[in-house]
């Protein structure tokens, strides 16, 4: 009986044994994966800052100022999930959210907003009528490259309102597009192991403490 017992104990521990070595792997490929995930992000998001660095610097070259992007403190990145707006307003937050939807296969959602947010700020009658017509062909029209998900109306009243431009011809997509962002897109950005890892804190070292 005892003999029994024991050669039992021993298939069990066999068995355990076996699951460790078989879950030991998995666990390596899962931090694999998350390490090229987060690298992949991180190089997405070097891609979005860079051209907007790029693009600030054209346009403060006579005032002579160029800014950089660095990056956030956790507690800053953390305010990014009490409002859409609030990840939208923080350059580095708004090239991260880039990155995001870019590696979704949706970056057109975001292009078009940031379109119609320089296309609202146009003073120009004339390159008023010539952004309108750029985003149309962009964005709207059927198979444009980044075609956006609006329905068919707003569509045509699009295309009949950029006959005669005006700051207010996008305003219904716009509002569509960003209700699509805040409802869909923003939720699994706050979830993504690149957010995550931002608002991670650098655990504080030894000698950091006794300093």
């Amino acid at each position: 009986m005892q003999s029994a017992l024991v050669l039992l104990a021993v298939r069990h521990g066999g068995r355990m044994e076996r699951g460790r070595r078989r879950s030991e792997p998995e666990e390596a490929d899962k931090g694999r994966m998350k390490r090229t995930i987060i690298k992949d992000w991180k190089t997405r998001l070097s891609y979005f800052l860079q051209n907007s660095a790029n693009s600030n610097k054209r346009k403060s070259k006579k005032a002579g100022k160029h800014r950089n992007y660095f990056r956030p403190s956790p507690e800053e990145a953390q305010l990014w999930s009490e409002a859409f707006d609030e990840l939208l307003a923080n350059k580095y937050g708004l090239a991260a959210f880039r990155a995001f939807l870019k590696s979704e296969f949706c970056e057109e959602n975001i292009e078009f907003w940031l379109a119609c947010e320089d296309f609202k700020k146009t003073k120009s009658p004339q390159k008023l009528t010539s952004k309108a017509k750029k985003i149309y062909n962009d964005f709207i029209e059927k198979e444009a490259p980044k075609e956006i998900n609006i329905d068919f109306q707003t569509k045509n009243m699009i295309a009949q309102n950029i006959q005669d431009a005006t700051h207010t011809c996008f305003s219904a997509a716009q509002k569509r597009v960003y209700s699509l962002m805040e409802n869909n897109s923003y939720p699994r950005f706050l979830e993504s192991e690149f957010y995550q890892e931002l608002c991670k804190k650098t655990p504080i070292s030894r000698a950091a403490q006794g300093t």
